[in-house]
């Protein structure tokens, strides 16, 4: 949504940059470098459907390539334009920097509404899209690795797969060439949920530091904390659920497109297969329905976690939200104007370069594994679950043999028996990842008087990360 007067996506990223390097000591021409949008192909192509020609527009925009390959999702939305893909190919070059993947940012989209086509027809046009794309090196597991974004899921991504291994047939990493997919054709455990999980990871990590959650007026942990979901596509519907589920948290509202639900408690998984069902919110009986919705981003509550488009929280609506914390897992969710009025009424944003940052760092993973050819765990899940019952074992053995009749509780020998399988390690490496790099940006925060919020401090974190990766090629 563009507000009269307010930049668009791609100015606000800039916007956002300017302020950031303000606080930095870059020469002109290196900061001018890590700014610019190094390339943007654009592609128009026609697939026969229904018995004529249609023509579709593509996009591939590439960032930065300070490392190589380059990352970032393939979204398949009607309102995708060159400016809205090289603003996120921006933002995929800090995020990548701040959460230490070894990508530069890259981005690409398709101008469809895919609730238009069945599924034979997007098996076309997305095997197309991918094939002009392959031949220009703009898919390949060393140069350029798109993965799932708005509009896409596993199963595009596992066309475009097959697709670069039909025309590579000698490509032994070929299932590299872009993550996401299902488990079956190369993905990996933990990948689908990765974005709203790594959300959970941040809000957790943001509550262990007493002082932090005190800048937000907010107290204690996520238990009981009042949460305002805007958007239960795939990460919206993750984070809720596991905030819910595993940390307390209570939903008491949910947004979507079509208007909201609002309640004490909400209970996201029945919400998410009624929406499967029904397509819709409305109707929904175990909650009050409420037909615009977008007025709900302004209800009173603890958090507030914008997961749906950009711009959402805008010069319009900022003054009236009340949420003091909130969690960006959407992509540019709040505009540049919309971020000065919010600083200034003292509401704390969590960065979406940080907080969704989940799905490129367990894309990473899948990546590396593809290129192992191995999965994770395989070989180490059963030497450490042998190694743990060697010294449960000894310790009751001892405890026999002196009668002092103590045993281990089966809950606890069940739990320390279990070796760490593909899921549980991508679920430890996406926690450690969102730590270290929160840990980053509020050592910057806290430790630098000129700098008054997270997203400058993330910013400079990855900016100066970038600029470093620069300097070392001799630039």
């Amino acid at each position: 949504m563009v507000v009269a007067g307010e930049p668009s996506f791609r100015e606000s990223v800039d916007l956002m940059f300017n302020r950031a390097v303000r606080h930095m000591d870059l020469s002109p021409g290196l900061e001018q470098k890590i700014r610019v949008c190094n390339s943007t192909y654009t592609v128009r192509f026609g697939v026969r459907l229904r018995g004529k020609i249609e023509t579709f527009t593509g996009y591939r925009s590439v960032h930065s390539e300070h490392m190589e390959p380059v990352k970032g999702g393939i979204r398949f939305a009607l309102n995708v334009n060159q400016d809205e893909v090289e603003a996120l190919a921006a933002l995929m070059t800090y995020k990548c920097a701040l959460v230490e993947t070894p990508f530069g940012g890259s981005k690409g989209g398709l101008c469809i509404d895919p609730r238009q086509y069945d599924e034979r027809e997007l098996e076309l046009i997305t095997r197309r899209f991918a094939y002009e794309l392959i031949k220009r090196d703009l898919i390949n597991p060393a140069q350029n690795v798109p993965a799932p974004d708005m509009g896409t899921s596993e199963r595009e991504m596992a066309w475009i797969a097959d697709q670069y291994a039909r025309m590579n047939t000698t490509d032994i990493n070929a299932k590299a060439c872009v993550t996401g997919k299902p488990l079956n054709a190369g993905g990996i455990q933990g990948r689908v949920e990765a974005t709203g999980r790594g959300i959970q990871f941040a809000l957790r990590e943001f509550f262990r530091h007493p002082e932090d959650a005190a800048k937000a007026g907010l107290s204690g942990k996520l238990d009981g904390k009042r949460v305002v979901v805007q958007g239960l596509g795939n990460v919206g519907y993750h984070a809720a659920k596991f905030l819910s589920e595993e940390d307390g948290a209570k939903i008491t509202a949910i947004i979507e497109r079509d208007g909201a639900l609002v309640g004490d408690a909400l209970d996201v998984e029945d919400v998410r297969q009624w929406i499967v069902k029904t397509g819709s919110v409305r109707d929904y009986p175990n909650a009050q329905f409420v037909e615009d919705g977008a007025k709900l981003l302004e209800a009173e509550c603890d958090i507030l976690i914008p997961a749906a488009m950009e711009g959402a929280i805008h010069r319009g609506n900022a003054e009236r939200i009340q949420a003091p914390l909130i969690i960006e897992a959407a992509n540019g969710p709040v505009t540049f104007g919309a971020d000065e009025i919010l600083r200034k009424k003292g509401t704390l944003i969590i960065p979406d370069m940080y907080a969704n940052a989940g799905g490129v760092t367990v894309s990473y993973f899948e990546w590396v594994k593809n290129l192992s050819h191995i999965r994770f765990g395989r070989m180490q899940r059963r030497a450490e679950e042998a190694r743990h019952e060697l010294l449960v074992n000894e310790l009751e053995r001892l405890s026999s043999d002196k009668g002092l009749g103590w045993t281990l509780s089966p809950d606890f020998k069940k739990r320390y028996l279990h070796g760490a399988g593909e899921l549980e390690l991508v679920r430890s490496g996406l926690d450690d990842t969102m730590r270290t790099a929160y840990q980053a940006m509020r050592e910057v925060w806290h430790g630098r008087d000129d700098v008054e919020d997270l997203r400058v401090a993330a910013y400079i974190v990855s900016i100066s990360r970038v600029a470093a990766t620069y300097q070392s090629k001799g630039l």
